[in-house]
């Protein structure tokens, strides 16, 4: 009786863990829900100190990151528990099987944990409470799963930056409690399903970088209570629907990098900016940038309040109204238009964070009130400013990002500027001498003050800026030499003094320089410095991830290479390393340290007085794509480690004394115009089609080797030995020494 009794009680615990495991449809009690949580994490194989804490002897409602209502697990925010914390493996979709036991979720964020695989296709209908559901920045792919379209409450559905494909089912019109879906940078394609005008409570709608196609249903002016909709980076035809002008509630509008066309078209508006506008009583954010807007700036829009406006790289032209510059407005970017005039009184905009008035005719004086707005960006280059001092910048600790630069500015450069400056641009003025001192600015790395008349030597004071990564003051009349602390920077990685008077020798030390040693990482990476309009982005989580909200063009950094100008924007900058100091008066050998700088990518010494062999180790400049020897007076042969520059793409070594032969293989191949050789010599090679003797070497001296000359020289060599011993056995009988050891040494003496 007792085995039989044993062999029940195992048959129901076999009964219930089948159920448990295969069967996820049934119900589950709060121990069964501790149980799917746990078997979740042991799925997950997450490292992380609190979901360590999850195990058998503690309730489930008490482990991190879960809350319950009435012993029932409601709510798993698990997101973003990086996969780097796993010691090992990749996630696969099979981790969500445990988690479709508990019915009674209302919340579930799995987002950005790196999950692989598709979605399952049942499970979903088990979670039929569920009110929000994130599975973003995950690497789903598939379609979705039918299933998900009958969860009837749910507000919240985020499937952002996965590899989703397929159509968008019409069947997401029945989820009509939706007030955000977020279904951007996937690869959906077909037409956007008119269904989905049905979600009257959509207030964010995100469909942006997919491969969506035919037009936009007529009726998406119904979603009356969308805030914020993106269909940008699609291809979508057709034109806007007129309806659009009834969203009344809209905030954020982005149609960017479609195929529309008509009366609002985001690849080619013109005219002057739309009247219907400013029946948009709670717009907030306005972006009509990149378009062919003409026109002054209306009266109507700068008495809107709009927070934030976006109307660069257009055709506006005229003054800005006074009243534009409000305590709402947060945002300004009103870069490469035609505006002109004096900058207005701004002292009201005092939530003003990023002004960008870049590329347009402005002149006059720059306000000193400006220096009193807790500015976080303050762009003003490309016009046509003018003074003889700046406003004082030192007490506002928030404004990171200065650009002056292409002005008319004069005079002495002022310290007028905050401690916590990371970017500071003043090239291309007319100022007249160096700043004195610059030692507190301990968090700058990016000084230019490049194409202005500035004279003088380089001041000491430069070396103390630990920070600096970008160091550009080419085009100038400085003078003295490169002073030797320079080696301070040991995070320089871009340093351009070409262009100046500067004299003596190259620093040995530059060799010392870490960044431009070690492949240079991130030089600006400002992250979210500041969320706009929180309400908005707080909305919905996913929006946060997805959007770059305060999205500004800073001043590309110009190169100077030859005939031609090449552009490196900052995005690019990461990994860049450069060493420009041609065109001055430099004199003495190029150090051989120089050869340790192999993160270098563009090298120039051209134009200056050095003499001497060009070092053989800066072949071991590795990452070389550039590099300029011209117009010196070097001598010798180049050197066959060059040859081992696969990078190289640019060399020039004409107007010197060099001689021997190019060296050839890999990259020194292509380099075969003869202009980059000229006015040397003796060189010869394939490159310049001037043939070498075989024996000749870039790096040996010649060897004769035919037998005739060889015979020849054998025979002076056996003269030579002849005449030897005769001179001193002549020398030894006209001056008789007591020991030979003694005349050995005379006679090394004489020689």
């Amino acid at each position: 009786m007792a085995k039989l009794l044993s062999l029940l009680i195992m048959f129901i615990l076999f009964i219930f863990f089948f159920f448990f495991f295969f069967t996820p449809t049934l119900s589950c009690p709060p121990e069964c829900q501790k149980q799917a949580l746990l078997q979740f994490a042991s799925l997950a194989n997450f490292t992380d100190d609190e979901l360590k804490s999850w195990n058998s002897s503690s309730d489930g409602c008490l482990f991190p990151f879960v809350e319950c209502s009435s012993s029932n697990v409601v709510e798993i925010h698990l997101g973003d528990v990086s996969p780097w914390r796993r010691p090992w493996g990749v996630l696969t979709s099979t981790v969500l099987t445990p988690l479709f036991h508990i019915r009674t979720l209302t919340y579930l964020d799995l987002s950005y944990n790196g999950i692989r695989g598709e979605l399952p296709r049942d499970g979903f209908a088990n979670l039929s409470k569920l009110v929000e559901l994130d599975l973003s920045g995950n690497n789903f792919n598939g379609s979705l799963p039918s299933l998900l379209f009958q969860l009837r409450f749910l507000q919240v559905l985020d499937m952002e930056d996965n590899s989703f494909h397929g159509n968008i089912p019409p069947e997401i019109g029945n989820m009509t409690k939706l007030s955000g879906l977020g279904f951007g940078n996937n690869n959906f394609f077909g037409e956007i399903p008119t269904s989905i005008v049905s979600l009257k409570e959509l207030r964010a709608l995100g469909l942006s970088s997919n491969s969506l196609s035919l037009e936009i249903p007529i009726d998406f002016g119904n979603l009356s209570n969308i805030r914020l909709l993106d269909l940008s980076y699609n291809s979508l035809t057709g034109t806007i629907p007129s309806s659009i002008q009834n969203l009344t509630e809209l905030y954020y509008l982005d149609f960017r990098n479609n195929l529309l066309s008509g009366e609002f078209p985001s690849c080619g508006l013109e005219g002057k900016i739309p009247d219907w506008i400013s029946t948009q009583k709670t717009l907030g954010y306005l972006d009509l940038s990149e378009n062919q807007l003409e026109g002054m700036f209306p009266q109507w829009l700068a008495e809107m309040n709009v927070s934030s406006i976006n109307l660069s790289d257009n055709r506006l032209t005229g003054s800005l109204p006074p009243q534009l510059f409000g305590s709402n407005l947060h945002l300004l970017s009103l870069s490469r238009n035609n505006f002109y005039g004096k900058l207005p009184d701004i002292s009201n905009a005092t939530g003003l964070v990023a002004l960008m008035l870049d590329g347009n005719n402005f002149s006059g004086k720059l306000p000193k009130f400006i220096s009193n707005i807790d500015l976080f960006l303050l762009d003003l280059s490309n016009n046509k400013f003018s003074s003889n001092t700046l406003p004082d910048f030192s007490s506002n600790e928030d404004l990171r990002i200065i650009d002056l630069s292409s002005n008319e500015f004069s005079g002495e450069i002022s310290t007028n500027f905050s401690q916590k400056t990371l970017f500071l641009s003043l090239g291309k003025n007319k100022f007249s001498s160096f700043p004195r001192n610059l030692t507190h600015m301990s968090n700058l790395k990016y000084l230019g003050i490049h194409d202005n008349k500035i004279t003088g030597e380089l001041s000491n004071s430069i070396c103390q800026i630990s920070t600096l990564h970008i160091l550009i003051l080419r085009n100038n009349s400085l003078q003295g030499s490169i002073p030797d602390c320079i080696f301070n920077l040991t995070s320089l990685q871009i340093l351009d003094l070409s262009t100046n008077h500067l004299v003596g020798k190259i620093p040995t030390n530059l060799g010392n320089l870490t960044g431009m040693i070690e492949t240079p990482g991130e030089i600006f990476s400002f992250g979210h410095f500041y969320n706009l309009e929180n309400e908005v982005l707080d909305l919905l989580g996913f929006w946060n991830k997805a959007k770059r909200v305060l999205s500004f063009n800073t001043h590309d950094l110009i190169v100077n290479w030859k005939m031609s100008i090449q552009g490196l924007s900052f995005d690019n900058l990461k990994g860049y390393s450069l060493l420009d100091l041609s065109m001055n008066q430099l004199s003495g050998e190029i150090p051989a340290s120089l050869g340790c700088l192999k993160a270098l990518k563009i090298f120039n010494i051209s134009h200056n007085n050095l003499f001497g062999r060009i070092p053989a180790n800066l072949g071991d400049l590795e990452n070389l794509e550039s590099l300029d020897l011209s117009h010196n007076n070097l001598s010798g042969s180049i050197p066959q480690s060059i040859a081992k520059l696969l990078q190289l793409t640019i060399f020039y070594v004409s107007n010197n004394k060099l001689k021997g032969k190019i060296p050839e293989g890999s990259q020194m191949d292509t380099m075969n115009d003869p202009n980059s050789y000229a006015n040397n010599s003796g060189l010869c090679g394939m490159q310049i089609q001037v043939p070498c003797s075989e024996h000749l070497s870039p790096t040996k001296p010649p060897e004769l080797k035919s037998k005739e000359t060889w015979f020849s020289w054998e025979g002076v060599e056996i003269g030579y030995a002849v005449g030897f011993f005769v001179a001193v056995g002549i020398s030894y009988l006209s001056n008789p020494c007591k020991t030979f050891n003694y005349c050995s040494q005379q006679r090394r003496q004489r020689v």
